[in-house]
């Protein structure tokens, strides 16, 4: 079994989606690591996570708002995709078995969060 456990930052707004009668919470997140290289340079390396969250909580992506720092666990999966310049583009994504927030607006943290 692998799974991956991720903390970072949502790239933009939650969408939820229907497939094929389920709903799908759709996001991106994003983790930036630093580090000094071997010329004693600091360097910033950002590694995007595409997320699905198969979930009858739909009300959750009100949530999920661009910004927001989640803690997820789920199942990895290594994707590729073509960009508009029609190269082929490593992508990693997760299945998502679950989450939580870390952060939000000041609104957000004053209500409670349905999960």
């Amino acid at each position: 079994m692998l799974k991956l456990q991720l903390i970072g930052n949502l790239g933009q707004d939650a969408v939820v989606n229907n497939v094929g009668g389920k709903n799908v919470i759709n996001f991106s997140v994003a983790h930036t690591e630093k580090y000094k290289n071997s010329e004693n340079n600091e360097v910033s390396k950002t590694t995007w996570v595409s997320c699905a969250y198969w979930s009858e909580k739909v009300n959750l992506a009100n949530y999920l708002k661009k910004g927001t720092q989640v803690y997820l666990e789920g199942k990895p999966e290594a994707k590729t995709y073509s960009n508009s310049a029609k190269e082929v583009v490593p992508q990693l994504s997760v299945r998502v078995s679950g989450l939580q927030l870390l952060s939000g607006s000041k609104s957000e943290k004053e209500e409670e969060v349905p999960f």
